[in-house]
């Protein structure tokens, strides 16, 4: 686990960078010192330079990077871990690999020497890693198939360079508010995220989950997909998948375990979290769990997760986190996440990490499991709009005119609405934050549609039911946009190693041919059915039965208290008005204090990027660096 940096030039040279690439270089990767405190190395030869932050997991003595491997053909860096890597070596050593360390890191090198791009087939694991092949002058770089670890890609006319956060890019980016991607704003005022593979930067560019890249100085960038999930239902036995399905979270949990340090696991109310540390304990009995909460009733997990870690006999630590808490570490977590979100649930998994952090170096999340599964409620849409949906057109164009005359919170119209509406315009993510019409008044801009991200996928998934077809936006967008993304950026910011063992292929392959109604079962409020089926007797009854909550953040009521002072001083103080209306904005955030309507959605929205822009492009704000940066190795 680490935060990466490469950079090679696109002009042939003997020796290292200039000294100003040189010495930006490694200012830049200081700034990713919280992904990798253990080790920092750099290397400069020939016109490129490879920085690397190590946060040793896995081989602590030896596995150091950049590494270097078969009589110095490759050079490679690597941000993750490849959990079959014992099981690839033993493979690698038959077909005539050799090998001089016992970590992962060297493994990924011989597969890829041997191999070639094949070998990302047969990588179990979370990974983004960059492999330059000397003798062909090729630079390499892959994502893993879900999108967990990041790889953001710059290229100017001197060379390409390569992150694992944006912010060691911003030396070679130019002028942040030149190159805003009002695009990538529109995005994210609707889906409360910059979508992959945008940024807020048109010059920088997130390589997609399942992608790889090859770039030459004469041929530039070539990007191959690689993966493509498929959630395509199969006739499955119930009794049959739901085996399938405890088979393989079994196998990954054990597989996810694999460390030289200690692991613990995160624990929240419900059955995904619950599945994962129910199946770490049979091989850890004394397990450390951690979960977090709020002090405002209603907005906490903290008594249903110490109550299910008593259940499964595990040790628990709670985090309380406070209204003082979120004022004051609210700009270093937008400084951390580079692109604005306004998910306000990162907040509670920030300090949930802080506090992991001070006893284990890797703790297992239940991430990815209602996008495989079936975990969302509003995946039952499609079942409840069935009667609308089967009526002629023309009757179902008439009742769309008669939803549009009807009085706005009138019960019956958002439901015809939303029934005669097609489901690539209806569905386009969890969380929808601005109307195309709200965004219309907000923005000072023109940009172009939501549908422009999600398009491609529906079509994608024409064969498959709706369910499908909205599983696989979210598989897409979501997860590796908002769920993925603060899950990486909150654990990495105290040196934590999250790993996700239900995005796991085996998970995935018994997921993937799921009929919908193993999923969602007709005639019931039950999400993840076939999940919940598959952990009876392995977790406690009352929590596999139990709703999502998903650490509920109390932003509504923030805004009505101090919280909501700081934000409405954050907007009058900004300088994005040339972007958005904030008088819009404070209107919006006066309605809300006032008890007219709950805006908070949008608040947050425009609030965390008032102070995101405040932090990266008026430099108002300033976040400092956590002490304790170790001094570098550098060799050239």
């Amino acid at each position: 686990m680490c935060g990466l940096s490469v950079f090679v030039s696109s002009r042939a040279q003997a020796g290292p960078p200039d000294p100003a690439t040189v010495a930006a270089f490694s200012s830049a990767l200081e700034s990713m010192h919280h992904r990798g405190p253990d080790d920092t190395r750099i290397e400069y030869t020939d016109g490129m330079a490879y920085g690397f932050k190590r946060l040793a997991v896995v081989d602590l003595e030896e596995s150091a990077q950049p590494l270097h491997y078969h009589q110095g053909r490759w050079t490679v860096v690597f941000n993750g871990e490849i959990y079959n890597y014992r099981e690839l070596r033993a493979e690698l050593l038959r077909a005539g690999a050799t090998f001089e360390t016992s970590g992962d890191t060297e493994v990924l090198a011989a597969a890829f020497h041997h191999w070639g791009p094949a070998a990302l087939q047969r990588l179990r694991g979370m990974f983004a890693f960059v492999a330059y092949d000397h003798w062909t002058g090729t630079l390499h770089a892959a994502r893993d198939q879900f999108g967990i670890k990041p790889l953001y890609v710059l290229e100017t006319t001197d060379g390409i360079f390569l992150a694992s956060e944006r912010k060691a890019l911003l030396p070679f980016s130019g002028d942040p508010a030149a190159s805003l991607d009002t695009d990538a704003l529109a995005h994210y005022l609707t889906f409360q995220y910059v979508p992959e593979p945008m940024t807020l930067d048109r010059q920088v560019r997130r390589l997609a989950p399942g992608h790889r890249l090859t770039w030459t100085p004469s041929g530039g960038q070539r990007i191959e997909r690689y993966f493509r999930a498929s959630l395509r239902p199969l006739n499955l036995q119930p009794e049959v998948a739901y085996q399938a399905v405890q088979d393989a979270l079994r196998g990954s949990v054990r597989a996810h375990l694999r460390a030289d340090v200690p692991v613990g696991a995160f624990l929240s109310s419900g059955v995904d979290s619950s599945a994962v540390v129910a199946l770490a304990r049979e091989v850890h009995p004394d397990l450390h769990v951690f979960t977090a909460g709020f002090a405002q009733e209603g907005y906490s997990e903290i008594e249903i997760a110490t109550d299910t870690a008593a259940q499964l006999g595990v040790r628990i630590t709670p985090t309380v986190v406070t209204d003082d808490d979120v004022i004051r570490e609210l700009p270093r977590i937008v400084h951390l996440l580079d692109d604005p979100s306004a998910d306000p649930s990162l907040i509670p998994l920030y300090f949930l990490a802080r506090t992991a952090s001070r006893y284990v170096t890797v703790a297992l999340s239940g991430e990815g499991s209602d996008e495989l599964f079936g975990g969302y409620t509003i995946y039952r849409e499609p079942a409840s709009l069935a009667g609308l949906d089967r009526l002629p057109t023309g009757m179902k164009r008439g009742l769309r005119n008669l939803s549009e005359v009807l009085p706005e919170g009138m019960r019956g119209r958002s439901f015809l609405q939303r029934g005669t509406t097609p489901i690539e315009e209806r569905y386009y993510g969890n969380a929808r934050i601005f109307s195309p019409a709200e965004k219309a008044e907000l923005m000072r801009f023109t940009a172009e549609p939501h549908t422009a991200i999600t398009a491609h996928l529906y079509a994608e998934t024409a064969d498959v039911d709706d369910v499908a077809s909205m599983q696989y936006v979210d598989l897409h967008t979501w997860l590796p946009g908002d769920i993925l993304q603060k899950a990486d950026r909150m654990s990495m910011a105290h040196s934590l190693e999250l790993r996700v063992p239900f995005l796991d292929r085996a998970v995935y392959a018994a997921a993937a041919g799921l009929p919908t109604a193993l999923k969602l079962p007709p005639h019931s409020r039950t999400t993840k059915h076939a999940l919940r089926e598959a952990m009876r007797g392995i977790v406690p009854e009352s929590v596999r039965s139990r709703r999502k909550l998903g650490f509920p953040t109390p932003t509504r009521v923030w805004l009505k208290g101090a919280i909501g002072d700081w934000v409405g001083g954050l907007l009058a103080d900004s300088r994005a008005g040339h972007l958005l209306d904030l008088g819009y904005a404070q209107r919006l955030l006066a309605d809300h204090r006032a008890g007219v309507a709950d805006h908070s959605r949008k608040v947050w929205a425009v609030a965390m990027f008032c102070l995101w822009h405040a932090i990266h492009v008026e430099h108002s704000i300033k976040v400092t660096a956590p002490a304790g940066a170790q001094p570098m190795s550098m060799s050239n």
